[in-house]
């Protein structure tokens, strides 16, 4: 059994904070090719997620602490919704549904519980939303 505590999130809030893209995983599984990928995620104001899809996976990210705003995009770069998750919202998570473009933008350090399919697949060019600013 792996207890997830102050200790835990210290240690891996640490190691983002010391990381360059200023965020930091902690599998609990065992393999990147495992069928369910479940970890925390450490994020610290500053790191850079782009706009991606998993084209044949769902998501669920659930806050643990932090405050973070999690934006949907339609295929063309546009917004189609934005929620920014927090404990005094009372807003704790969200599940993102499978080939949906979303982003998380770190609005103050925060600690994630997220949770996939498996295995890891490394985002290639077409899994990067390009957003025109």
């Amino acid at each position: 059994m792996q207890i997830i505590d102050n200790e835990l999130i210290n240690k891996v809030v640490e190691a983002a904070k010391k990381s360059p893209r200023l965020r930091m995983n902690y599998n609990f599984h065992e393999s990147l090719d495992d069928k369910c990928h479940r970890f925390i995620n450490a994020l610290e104001p500053g790191t850079e997620i782009p706009v991606h899809h998993h084209p044949t996976k769902a998501e669920t990210v659930v806050l643990i602490k932090g405050k973070i705003r999690v934006t949907i995009y339609n295929d063309e770069g546009e917004v189609l919704e934005t929620t920014v998750l927090s404990h005094e919202d009372g807003r704790y998570g969200v599940d993102i549904p499978k080939n949906v473009w979303h982003t998380v933008e770190c609005l103050e350090p925060t600690v994630l519980l997220e949770c996939k399919e498996g295995p890891f697949v490394q985002h290639e060019v077409d899994g990067i939303l390009e957003i025109k600013k």
